[in-house]
């Protein structure tokens, strides 16, 4: 049985509501940034490096973000959406309505948590 069309329909929509604001992040963001002024002394520099420091890794955690937004979006458009990827089951509605772009259930989660910290350890 797959995903139910409203529970997709809805998933997208916030989906693209979130791509909106990732997007939007990222260019206040970098618009933030350019209108730092460059002169200053040597502890306006490092504040200044700081900033620019934050703001890479911001970039890359609305990077990684923007890239799993944009693979639910493809799982949606392929007819693959909503389905675990370890135990190929349905994920759960709650699950996907609060997190749409997620690729596992909760029972998949654990599992993939658990094999995790056991190849942590060794």
């Amino acid at each position: 049985m797959g995903v139910p069309n409203k529970l997709v329909d809805e998933c997208k929509r916030k989906l693209l509501l979130a791509k909106g604001e990732v997007l939007n992040r990222v260019k206040e963001a970098r618009a933030n940034l350019v209108d730092e002024d460059k002169g200053g002394d040597e502890a306006d520099q490092t504040v200044r490096v700081l900033a620019e420091a934050e703001f890479l890794n911001m970039q890359d955690r609305l990077r990684s973000q923007l890239i799993e937004i944009e693979s639910a979006l493809a799982r949606i458009e392929s007819g693959n959406f909503g389905f675990c990827e370890e135990t190929e089951e349905p994920i759960e509605a709650e699950r996907l309505l609060a997190i749409p772009w997620t690729r596992l259930s909760i029972e998949g989660a654990e599992i993939r948590e658990s094999m995790t910290k056991r190849y942590a350890r060794g």
